[in-house]
C-alpha cells in the first residue's frame, strides 16, 4: 500500500475499468486504487473484484445498491480514504478521459507542498480537450467562465473532474455539507476549498473524450450546475468559513506505507 488513492466512482464502465486499472498500476509511482461501483448491470465490479487478486492490498472495491450521483460516490470515497490513512487523495474519471499519467503531475505540487489541491486544468496555457463535438466544448468553457463571473473564484477550470487533494483539505471541509453531486458538486468542492484558504493550482492537461461506454452527461447536471452555483455563492454571504482543529482518525487494521 501507499499513500497515496486514486478513487474511480464507476457505472456501466466494463470496456474502460480494466484498462485504465491496469494502466494505473504500471505507473513508475504507486498509487492504490478504490472503485466506487453503483450496482453496474454490465458487471463493472465482477471485473474489479477478480482484478483484486492480482493486485492485493493495492485495488479496493466498494459496491452500492444503485446509481447514487457523482458526488456522493466521491464523499464515499474521501471518507473511506480519511479513515484507512491516505495522504494524496484523488478524483479521476474511468473512461480515459483523463491520462492515468497525468497522476503523477497532480501529486507533485502537492507533494512538494506547493499547492493543497492540484486540478487537471483544460483551460490553463498548455491544457486542451480532444474530440469533443463544439457545441460540448461552448458548453464546458462557458460553464467554468460562469462559475468564475459568479464567484470571483480563481480558477479556470471550476467542473474539472481530475484532482489531487492533500489529506489535510478533506478533513477541514464538512463533507456531510456537502450538497450537489453533479457538475455543481465539483465546483462546490473547490469553493468551499477556496474560501477555507487553501491553494488551488491548475496542472494543464489534455482532456479526451470518452471512446468506450455511454456519458453520463444529461439536463439535471446541467441545470444543477447553473443553479447550484448560485446557491453556492448566494449561501457563502451568510456562512463563516474557518478551519477546526479536526483530524480524521485512522483505521489502525489498514494503515498505508509510507511513500515510495
Amino acid at each position: 500500500m501507499t499513500n497515496r488513492l486514486v478513487i474511480i466512482p464507476t457505472y456501466n464502465e466494463k470496456e474502460n475499468i480494466g484498462r485504465i486499472l491496469t494502466e494505473i498500476f504500471s505507473l513508475p509511482l504507486a498509487f492504490d486504487v478504490l472503485v466506487i461501483d453503483d450496482n453496474s448491470p454490465d458487471g463493472t465490479a465482477g471485473i474489479v473484484a477478480a482484478m483484486q487478486s492480482v493486485y492485493p492490498d493495492r485495488l479496493f472495491l466498494e459496491q452500492r445498491p444503485g446509481k447514487m450521483g457523482l458526488g456522493t460516490a466521491y464523499i464515499h470515497g474521501f471518507k473511506w480514504a480519511l479513515q484507512n490513512g491516505y495522504d494524496f487523495i484523488f478524483e479521476m474519471d474511468a473512461d480515459f478521459s483523463h491520462n492515468p499519467g497525468d497522476l503523477i503531475r497532480l501529486y507533485e505540487p502537492c507533494a512538494r507542498n506547493e499547492a493543497d489541491i492540484a486540478i487537471g486544468s483544460r483551460y490553463v496555457k498548455g491544457g486542451k480537450t480532444e474530440n469533443w463535438p463544439l457545441d460540448r466544448s461552448i458548453l464546458s468553457y462557458g460553464a467554468s467562465l460562469y462559475v468564475r463571473l459568479i464567484t470571483w473564484m480563481p480558477v479556470k477550470d471550476s467542473t474539472a473532474g481530475f484532482v489531487c487533494y492533500r489529506r489535510q483539505v478533506l478533513e477541514q471541509i464538512n463533507l456531510d455539507e456537502i450538497q450537489f453531486w453533479g457538475y455543481a458538486f465539483q465546483i462546490e468542492m473547490k469553493f468551499t476549498a477556496w474560501k477555507l484558504g487553501f491553494r488551488l493550482v491548475e496542472v494543464p492537461i489534455t482532456f479526451v473524450d470518452r471512446k468506450q461506454g455511454t456519458s453520463k452527461m444529461n439536463r439535471g447536471i446541467i441545470k444543477e450546475g447553473i443553479l447550484g452555483v448560485l446557491k453556492i455563492q448566494w449561501q457563502s454571504l451568510f456562512k463563516h468559513y474557518t478551519r477546526r482543529l479536526r483530524r480524521v482518525p485512522h483505521n489502525p487494521a489498514h494503515t498505508p506505507h509510507q511513500p515510495q
